[in-house]
């Protein structure tokens, strides 16, 4: 797989919805111990999904876009600003580059939307992946679902 048999696309149909929730359920609620009703939110309906899957079509990772009136609440009311977030890639697909994909593909979904910045949510252990894909923190560090956070922005 680290010759990217894998491929990334917009999460359009109810079969990709559920692998996308397929993987945060396994990711967040049975690895990282978060609430199954904090996981899935309101949001949800309205994000744009962007799901990785492996050429035999195993899901390996997703994440989301929060953007227009629904990242508003999350982005301090700027419309110019997406919300990047619940970004998870199965165990056996980590170190193989699905993140940084997702993470790019979203950013290109935000630019097709005239977006001029991402913001995101990283869990603190994450920090340096993100700092890598250019994105700076700012803020205190704070708890969200028990999980330390910094908010962070990379400019598109």
């Amino acid at each position: 797989m680290s010759t990217r048999a894998y491929g990334v696309r917009v999460a359009e149909d109810p079969a990709d919805l559920a692998a996308c929730f397929a993987v945060r359920k396994q990711v967040f609620v049975v690895e990282q111990g978060v609430p199954e009703d904090l996981e899935y939110d309101a949001y949800d309906a309205t994000a744009l999904h962007v799901l990785a899957v492996r050429e035999d079509g195993e899901p390996l990772g997703t994440g989301r876009l929060l953007y227009g009136e629904t990242a508003a609440e999350k982005t301090g009311g700027d419309l110019s600003l997406g919300s990047l977030g619940r970004l998870a890639v199965s165990h056996q697909a980590r170190g193989l580059g699905v993140g940084v994909a997702l993470v790019r593909a979203i950013e290109d979904a935000a630019r097709v939307r005239g977006l001029t910045a991402v913001d995101l949510h990283a869990q603190t252990h994450a920090l340096g992946f993100y700092e890598r894909l250019g994105y700076e923190p700012y803020g205190p560090e704070y708890e969200e679902a028990g999980i330390p956070h910094r908010a962070m922005r990379r400019a598109l």
